[in-house]
């Protein structure tokens, strides 16, 4: 279909670039219609380059030809083979372009008002401008209301157009829906560097209490060591100490039984003794 379509309007271009007759202007000189004639032949043997010699040969003699200007804006597009609106001034395609844009405004006639328009709504057409050419297209069926093949292409750039902007809003839902994507994504991203954060912030602390507390303990051990140095004897001095003295108990305890054990053997040998 889009096949078609393309091929439709190349032809398009094609069959409406008939050249005006001179007769239409009663007062060009003859010099003029001679250009403008030759000029005529040339492009129809297909000779566009040699067509737009004689063309610029009829301005030259009358710059205000109106025929002669929608002629040679004819002949560049045919040499062009490029987009319109090309920013070089060289380019065939924007030097007609440029012509057809003043022809839409100040051509004498209607028909060549239209004809100016419609060539303008092509070349919208052919670069994907299809809201330019609607409106190209529309203004040259107001100056013309029976250019059917005007009224065709304006439906076909009217369908362009609709499929134009559904296209539009599906790539701009497509992006929406990449971009709220990619913001969860950095959402879910940023929640988990921040829990990595907190836990690592967790674990820190534990480590740094860990830290004090065994910081603590061992002071604690310090000064009680201290402490006990400053008493003047360690927990082990103390011991041997108590050892010592509970030794030097049992052997008081043993000499006080030896005594008695003896003191007792005593009396019971004078108790014995016979009188």
């Amino acid at each position: 279909m889009i096949k078609r379509i393309l091929i439709i309007v190349l032809l398009t271009l094609t069959v409406n670039t008939t050249m005006w007759a001179d007769d239409t202007q009663p007062t060009t000189v003859k010099k003029e219609r001679n250009h403008i004639r030759a000029g005529n032949n040339l492009f129809h043997n297909k000779r566009y380059a040699e067509a737009e010699v004689e063309y610029r040969k009829a301005l030259q003699v009358a710059p205000q030809s109106a025929v002669a200007q929608f002629n040679l804006a004819t002949a560049l597009l045919m040499q062009g083979g490029g987009a319109a609106g090309q920013d070089d001034k060289n380019n065939p395609v924007k030097q007609a372009a440029d012509m057809l844009t003043d022809l839409a405004k100040h051509a004498p006639t209607k028909s060549l008002r239209s004809k100016a328009n419609y060539d303008l709504g092509n070349l919208a057409y052919g670069s994907q401008q299809y809201d330019q050419a609607v409106q190209l297209y529309k203004q040259a069926l107001r100056e013309d209301p029976a250019d059917d093949q005007a009224r065709y292409n304006l439906r076909m750039a009217q369908l362009k157009l609709k499929q134009q902007q559904q296209n539009k809003n599906q790539n701009q839902n497509q992006d929406k829906k990449d971009k709220d994507k990619k913001d969860q994504d950095k959402k879910d991203q940023d929640k988990k560097d921040q829990d990595k954060k907190d836990q690592d912030k967790k674990d820190q602390d534990k480590k740094d209490q860990d830290k004090k507390n065994q910081d603590q303990n061992n002071q604690d051990k310090k000064d009680q060591d201290k402490q006990q140095q400053q008493g003047g004897m360690s927990q082990q001095n103390a011991e041997q100490v108590l050892k010592t003295m509970q030794n030097q108990e049992n052997a008081t305890q043993q000499r006080i039984n030896a005594a008695r054990a003896q003191q007792e053997r005593r009396e019971r040998a004078r108790t014995n003794r016979k009188w």
